[in-house]
């Protein structure tokens, strides 16, 4: 079982709800695809994100095709998961804070770069809210 597996067993064990890259309630939250903006400021500016909760952050790549597979080894062991097309995705659910998408945006532009291609941007992704009654 994979990484993913074994977190969304674990959280099924505490009573947290899971959350899955492809669940279809998700709606982006927050979104970063201007370099010179700081992640704690894309992060505060975005009323819909709830830090308590669980998201799905996705980074959007263009990664040349003979170099799809290569990434989808290099970021499977850290429970990313790769999507590919005429913009790859590379999602994971985790907690999010300003910290974490720094480091993970840090982490695919090397790794764009390094297979000849480049790291566009991000965004987040959490359940809709239901409307309150």
């Amino acid at each position: 079982m994979g990484l993913l597996g074994r977190l969304r067993d674990m959280l099924r064990r505490d009573g947290v709800p899971s959350l899955s890259i492809d669940d279809p309630a998700l709606v982006v939250v927050a979104e970063a695809f201007d370099i010179s903006e700081a992640d704690s400021a894309v992060l505060a500016r975005s009323p819909r994100w709830r830090a308590d909760e669980l998201a799905v952050l996705r980074h959007h790549l263009r990664i040349p095709a003979e170099q799809v597979e290569r990434a989808r080894e290099l970021l499977a062991p850290d429970g990313w998961v790769l999507v590919d097309g005429a913009v790859s995705h590379a999602s994971r659910v985790q907690k999010l804070d300003a910290l974490h998408c720094a480091q993970e945006r840090s982490r695919m532009a090397s790794l764009a770069q390094r297979l000849g291609g480049e790291a566009l941007g991000w965004d987040a992704l959490q359940p809709a809210r239901e409307p309150a009654r």
